[in-house]
């Protein structure tokens, strides 16, 4: 009876745990496009717009503070971006609540990724990273 109480101890646990971890979670979501008529590849300028969605799937209100970008063209060169908010907001969003705003960069090349983070700080003061997974920047027909 012992072992099974031990074990049932340590299901409740790894559940508590889990529901901490479920506490701050936050999802991003990122479509992209070229922007041709900002574009001009005869001088390796290419324009591309992201619109990213950021969802509070957790149980408590998180706000973005910060975000951290890494941009790096098709030759490797990597733009590094850091900065309050984004857009000029740090919204915060209740369990539920998304966010939804359009930005740009520009590259030298007509591919390239973009990956990041956002730093988030929940109601109950404690701070977390929003990962920001790699998604790619391409010139329409440039990738099949």
């Amino acid at each position: 009876m012992s072992a099974f109480l031990a074990r049932a101890g340590k299901l409740v646990l790894n559940a508590a745990l889990m529901a901490e971890a479920k506490k701050y979670e936050v999802k991003v979501t990122v479509t992209t496009h070229y922007v041709a008529e900002q574009s001009d590849p005869a001088i390796n300028r290419h324009v591309f717009a992201y619109t990213v969605e950021i969802q509070n799937t957790g149980t408590v209100s998180a706000q973005l503070i910060s975000r951290h970008w890494l941009i790096t063209d098709a030759e490797g060169q990597v733009q590094e971006v850091r900065g309050l908010g984004v857009v000029g907001h740090q919204p915060l969003l209740a369990p539920g609540q998304s966010f939804e705003y359009t930005s740009g960069c520009q590259l030298a090349t007509p591919v390239g990724t973009m990956k990041g983070s956002y730093q988030m700080t929940a109601e109950d003061g404690v701070q977390f990273d929003a990962p920001i997974d790699d998604f790619v920047l391409s010139m329409p027909r440039v990738l099949h």
